[in-house]
């Protein structure tokens, strides 16, 4: 099994490198792993695994070793190897890249935005006409990338005749979280922090700060809070992303700056510069009262998925969050704390007020988390890929199907006839061979050699009916 994240591997990672250092976990017990990045920073080491930053030579080692490998974000396009190669792959379609480049190519401008979001969207779509087997995180987000497999391609006799539900072609895998409890180590807020007193109300921004989040509201929420609740105190965890080659965002600059307009910065609002390891944040989370996740409402938060949120249930966090995707509805289904509507500042104050001064519903909120947490364990959240690990295949349209498009001058048998229409003439001459040319080079790049001869065999035996090719 080969592992591939763009993500550095270090004791202090972000999501994309945490869940491929957890599935990379989960397989190891019954396969060879070796897990890469193709981050030059690779420090963190596993005694059930391999760890290793590749360049493009060890890259193509790596594709003659393993039987499978598995992906994430623009790997396919760091690492050309992969885009060619006839191995078994998974890829894992948990973030929705495509709608965050909107957000984060708003400054942009244009030509440069629509080329850089035109990029993201090549870039699934190659992953979803070459891969195998597709992981996503919730059943909203599979609903997302069914349309656009089909768009694809994907969802085609094959694929369907070997499965009607399509779950061997798509499944979900959704975040998850340690199968043990949280345990408190070390005191790092309370009493430690300077600003932060032993019995202070610590509400805990658990995770970085994006530009399709909304800080913003949450600074101001404080503001008028610490009227009614002077001891409550706001602490970023990780503003610094491990990750040297992702900038800061501007909402983060702008949080700042507003905490320092309003005299709450090194008072009521604590921002860490740094980021917390991924095995030291239980210490944070649980000295925290209540835990907070709030953004702005677009296309990224009704497909995200809040990895943020799973900490809060890990550590039995009453939960304020911005209405509008799956999370939210979980909350408010399981009574598992307050959802509030985007950008409303006395919402959020008055969700705060009321969980904080209600310790009966803080324990009622603990409890009840503690529950739903459980259906997040990572020994059950990846149960589908250790599944499909255990027998891997090719997809069933692999690589045949992509041969279909040499044939597609073909006539087709309709069930009903078509509307007359103007004709069309055919190609010919350096039109159709454009075309040709085309088709071929899209086919090779999706299925290699092999393809290509599937596809030339079915012209040929179109065009010299009786041969056996």
């Amino acid at each position: 099994m080969l592992i591939v994240t763009d993500d550095v591997l270090t004791q202090k990672m972000a999501g994309p490198a945490i869940r491929a250092w957890q599935i990379a976990e989960a397989l190891a017990g019954d396969h060879d792993v070796l897990l890469a990045t193709t981050s030059p920073t690779c420090e963190r080491r596993s005694e059930r695994f391999a760890t290793e930053a590749c360049n493009q030579a060890r890259f193509e080692e790596l594709e003659r070793w393993c039987h499978v490998v598995l992906l994430q974000g623009y790997v396919l396009n760091h690492v050309p190897v992969l885009r060619h190669t006839d191995k078994v792959m998974v890829v894992d379609l948990y973030d929705p890249l495509h709608f965050e480049a909107l957000e984060l190519t708003r400054d942009q401008a244009e030509p440069a935005r629509s080329t850089n979001v035109a990029s993201s969207v090549r870039i699934l779509n190659e992953q979803l006409a070459r891969g195998d087997f597709f992981l996503c995180a919730s059943e909203k987000q599979r609903d997302l990338w069914l349309g656009q497999l089909s768009a694809v391609g994907r969802v085609n006799p094959a694929t369907y005749d070997d499965d009607p539900t399509l779950r061997r072609l798509i499944d979900v895998v959704p975040f998850g979280l340690p199968d043990h409890p949280p345990v408190h180590n070390h005191q790092v807020l309370k009493g430690v922090l300077p600003g932060i007193g032993e019995t202070d109300e610590v509400v805990l921004w658990g995770g970085g700060v994006y530009d399709w989040f909304d800080p913003l509201t949450l600074v101001r929420a404080i503001d008028e809070l610490r009227a009614r609740r002077p001891f409550v105190r706001l602490y970023f965890l990780g503003v610094r992303h491990p990750n040297p080659a992702i900038e800061e965002s501007r909402v983060l600059v702008a949080c700042r700056q507003l905490a320092a307009d309003l005299g709450l910065a090194g008072t009521h609002v604590f921002f860490n510069e740094g980021w917390v390891a991924y095995d030291d944040r239980q210490d944070y989370l649980l000295e925290a009262d209540v835990g907070v996740s709030l953004h702005i409402e677009h296309v990224e938060t009704a497909f995200s998925f809040r990895t943020r949120i799973l900490d809060y249930l890990w550590a039995g966090l009453p939960i304020v969050a911005t209405r509008g995707d799956g999370f939210a509805d979980l909350i408010a289904r399981e009574g598992l704390g307050t959802v509030v509507p985007g950008g409303d500042v006395d919402a959020v104050e008055q969700a705060l007020f009321d969980l904080m001064g209600d310790r009966d519903r803080r324990t009622d909120c603990r409890s009840r988390a503690e529950a739903v947490s459980r259906r997040f364990v990572w020994s059950e959240v990846l149960r589908p890929l250790v599944a499909f690990c255990a027998d891997p295949r090719r997809a069933p349209d692999l690589p045949e199907w992509r041969a279909f498009a040499i044939v597609a001058a073909e006539p087709v048998v309709a069930a009903v006839p078509p509307p007359a229409v103007a004709a069309v003439p055919p190609l010919t001459g350096a039109a159709r061979l454009r075309q040709d040319l085309r088709v071929l080079e899209e086919t090779y790049a999706d299925g290699g050699a092999r393809a290509v001869v599937a596809g030339l065999r079915r012209r040929l035996q179109r065009v010299l009916p009786g041969r056996d090719g």
